[in-house]
């Protein structure tokens, strides 16, 4: 649903149209409606609805007539009415579901309040357009400094321009009442533009804002979802979740939304267990419930006295032991109704496909004791290894054997060593300097030679 300029480059990577949300195709902004009337024309000769949807910065959009007859298309930019002047906005909606629409978010579509489209924007309108939107963003630091400079509780979150660049509204959230008329005249003599302040809640400057969720999608806020209903920590109770306020909260610091998407499903599902704060009368004494499991219709019970063991009971069990008690009649105990629970064995997903674990790099490397302990007897294998057969050659030899090394007859019918790397030879002891066989290296490891050396003697 991209454009061609929004899609990926060769490499994979996106490439970003870089518009400042004006996309031709409209199809990568927030709470897009897919027109799917679009290539149905009316029937029976019925006239084309005559309101289209306009999308101005970030998510803000609204209804405007098209008096003069224009023929408009999704992504066209048009000049509408604004107080004062006039407003660059994008067309994102026409046809019928703008109807559905105007119904949804409770605008009369027969009112004569709506207001106009001018005309489509020229060039010259999206310049100046285009200008302005550029001014927003340094405007908002300068603007930050400022309300910091007069010590006031609030956050600027966004700027708008409009689309002529005579008016910039400015997006605020506070917790209390704000007096920001001292905070207005330096807005006005710093940025020379007229100053329109707006106060916005936590959730609608998330919806403006958009982000990332801890799900790892878009919020819902910022991609479809339009209404912003109360959410409660009854909510998290009824679902058996932990009352933690740092899982339970979005960007927005307030309750997450989606704390409400199954809230009817487990309201429904618990109509038929018996309040959680029953208590069961044994004859071995009171029983508490602890936890629930609501799909599968399981409580577990513990004793008053002995809170450490927990007894699971069937629904239909639990009832059948407080119709008992209501008859003023003591069941024996717990465990003549408790139910064993068999636990599921764990799914083994390692290595599925072959792929190595996500959690490599998690577990600390092990220190190789063993390998330390042995590294002196190693590097001493190795220094002996190459020299056993010279050594038990030079057993025989006089003191000054070193000095006639050069007429040895036998040394004449040795390979060639120069290809093995790392070998050591005699050839590189002291006391050789009438040593004329110039193939071999010049000092591979000397040190180590030498301390043999003088073992050997």
């Amino acid at each position: 649903m991209a454009c061609t300029s929004c899609s990926t480059s060769d490499g994979g990577a996106p490439k970003g149209c870089k518009n400042n949300g004006t996309c031709g195709t409209d199809s990568c902004n927030k709470l897009t409606v897919f027109d799917w009337l679009a290539n149905m024309s009316p029937s029976n000769g019925e006239a084309i609805f005559d309101c289209v949807e306009v999308r101005f910065k970030n998510g803000r959009k609204e209804f405007f007539r098209n008096s003069e007859k224009l023929t408009l298309s999704i992504g066209d930019i048009v000049a509408t009415v604004a107080s004062p002047g006039h407003d660059i906005g994008i067309v994102t909606l026409t046809g019928e579901l703008v109807k559905i629409q105007m119904k949804k978010k409770g605008v009369n579509p027969e009112s004569n309040e709506v207001p106009k489209i001018y005309r489509k924007a020229s060039q010259k309108d999206i310049d100046i357009w285009s200008v302005a939107r550029d001014r927003e963003e340094p405007m908002k630091v300068r603007a930050r400094e400022l309300a910091i400079q007069h010590k006031l509780e609030m956050k600027i979150s966004d700027i708008e321009f409009q689309g002529d660049g005579s008016k910039a509204t400015f997006y605020y959230t506070a917790n209390d009442r704000v007096d920001f008329r001292l905070l207005i005249k330096d807005f006005a003599k710093e940025f020379s533009t007229r100053v329109e302040m707006k106060q916005v809640g936590f959730r609608q400057e998330a919806a403006r804002l958009g982000g990332i969720g801890s799900c790892g999608r878009e919020l819902c806020c910022s991609t479809w979802l339009t209404d912003f209903r109360s959410v409660n920590t009854s909510a998290a109770r009824y679902q058996q979740l932990s009352l933690n306020p740092q899982k339970l909260a979005g960007q927005c610091g307030k309750l997450k939304c989606c704390l409400n998407y199954e809230l009817d499903t487990y309201m429904d599902a618990l109509k038929d267990f018996p309040d959680y704060d029953t208590k069961l009368v044994t004859e071995k004494g009171d029983a508490i419930c602890q936890k629930q499991d609501i799909f599968k219709g399981l409580m577990w019970f513990a004793y008053t006295n002995n809170f450490a063991n927990w007894h699971v009971l069937k629904i239909d069990q639990v009832k059948e032991i407080i119709a008992e008690n209501k008859q003023k009649n003591k069941v024996s105990s717990l465990e003549d109704f408790a139910i064993e629970v068999v636990s599921e064995p764990e799914k083994d997903f390692n290595n599925a496909m072959g792929q190595e674990s996500l959690t490599r790099f998690d577990q600390p490397k092990r220190k190789k004791k063993p390998n330390r302990k042995r590294k002196p007897n190693a590097e001493a294998a190795i220094v002996a290894t190459p020299n056993k057969p010279q050594a038990a050659s030079n057993q025989n030899k006089p003191a000054g054997g070193n000095q006639n090394k050069g007429n040895n007859p036998n040394k004449g019918n040795k390979p060639n060593n120069n290809n093995k790397p790392n070998k050591p030879n005699n050839s590189n002891k002291p006391n050789n300097s009438n040593n004329t066989n110039e193939n071999k290296p010049a000092e591979p490891r000397k040190p180590i030679i030498i301390t043999k050396n003088e073992n050997k003697k």
